[in-house]
């Protein structure tokens, strides 16, 4: 039987209280973690404190909330195809890192075998992302190729529910017209994909050199949010709204600079620092809306000292203390969690509607206007924004931010 062609029920009983046996035909147990390696690592450290798949034991998924996949499949970028290898040398990096939450419940079900062609592994990625998405669980994606996005893309058309994409990535990743689907073009397939599920795709850390200016242009005529790398690294702070406001957030690991991360085909001289890549990361953690986190395009074949692995280790760490620390902290009609600002602009018919939560002090942008009769939208209607959104509307300054919202919302 194809992976096409297997019912989704052949992947998770109802509940998501177990497997069925047949689940070991689309996922690996990690290989490397064997009963003696379990029993030399350390009491407190990862390997010892997740719940991983083994050829001894599948994971209990009954109270866990957090959940690891990896991906063996690297055919969407041919010039990249040792990337296949990732997940398992990230897991070697990741594992012996201290666990400092021993109240979270993370598994982790091993690594979906490439199928017999790249549309199986995105239709068994999507199939399984899909119901720990439906089940309330937050996944954490370790590839392969960053074609893999259009996979955990798709795997929100089994909860019919719009979202938002922020990717890191040097490059808009849009191809050239009726390009097949691949790690440079997934972009424009998730943009024409129909039934489409995707409101706003946000880039944080374009190079300008790597990009065409009419794509730019594109971006900007879609609404789409697009950050220059000199930008977003001249207001690091400014990355924490835009990351609050994602769903998926899809990271390639070659935006970052070589320096840092040197286990790509093709790493470029200038990206984001280690640094920076950590704090983006644990943004994410803390988003209550971010449902799905991707690491894409480590090769290990360019990464000899295991440089990058490490990097890759620490960022899901600082992910997970993010997840650790959330708060609840979403705006709702009604909510008394949030104080309210109404800020008149001259010239402007209307008011800019601002919430700022008392639990932790973080801003929003109300585009609800009172409307109840908008359920497609209702999760988008609250803009995460900062401080300096607010400073500006008080100056008289209309935020970008509540501009490029109010054109998708009417």
């Amino acid at each position: 039987m194809s992976l096409v062609s297997m019912p989704t029920f052949y992947y998770f009983r109802h509940g998501l209280t177990n497997l069925y046996m047949e689940t070991s035909l689309f996922l690996n147990p990690v290989a490397f973690v064997t009963s003696e390696l379990l029993e030399s690592a350390s009491a407190r450290s990862l390997m010892r404190t997740i719940d991983i798949h083994t050829q001894d034991n599948f994971p209990d998924l009954d109270k866990a909330g957090l959940a690891i996949i990896g991906v063996e499949d690297s055919r969407g970028n041919p010039a990249n195809r040792g990337c296949v290898e990732a997940p398992d040398r990230i897991r070697e990096a990741f594992y012996p890192l201290f666990n400092h939450w021993p109240g979270l419940r993370i598994v982790d079900l091993g690594n979906i075998k490439a199928g017999n062609n790249i549309n199986d592994t995105y239709f068994a990625l999507a199939q399984v992302a899909g119901e720990l998405l439906r089940n309330h669980f937050t996944v954490v994606i370790l590839g392969g190729s960053q074609d893999l996005t259009y996979a955990s893309y798709k795997a929100y058309e089994q909860l019919n529910q719009l979202v938002n994409l922020v990717a890191i990535d040097p490059t808009f990743d849009l191809g050239q017209d009726d390009e097949e689907l691949n790690a440079h073009s997934y972009l424009s397939h998730i943009i024409m994909h129909q039934p489409n599920y995707l409101f706003n795709y946000t880039n944080l850390g374009y190079q300008s050199y790597c990009v065409d200016h009419e794509a730019i242009n594109l971006m900007k005529n879609l609404y789409f949010d697009v950050s220059r790398l000199g930008v977003v690294k001249a207001n690091p702070e400014e990355t924490e709204p835009v990351v609050r406001n994602a769903d998926i957030l899809s990271f390639d690991i070659s935006s970052v600079r070589a320096a840092d991360a040197p286990g790509n085909a093709h790493p470029l001289p200038n990206g984001f620092s280690g640094e920076e890549a950590c704090r983006i990361c644990r943004y994410a953690g803390m988003s209550d809306k971010l449902s799905s986190i991707g690491i894409y395009e480590y090769n290990p074949a360019f990464d000899p000292q295991g440089t990058t692995a490490a990097l890759i280790g620490q960022m899901l760490w600082y992910f997970i203390d993010g997840y650790a620390h959330r708060l609840g902290d979403l705006p709702e009609a009604g909510s008394r969690e949030f104080a309210r600002y109404n800020v008149r602009i001259e010239g402007h018919e209307e008011e800019v509607v601002f919430l700022k939560s008392k639990k932790t002090d973080r801003w929003w942008i109300d585009l609800s206007m009172g409307r109840t009769d908008r359920k497609k939208y209702e999760r988008h209607q609250y803009v995460p924004c900062s401080r300096k959104d607010y400073d500006s509307a008080m100056n008289d300054d209309i935020p970008d931010r509540w501009w490029q919202f109010y054109q998708k919302l009417t």
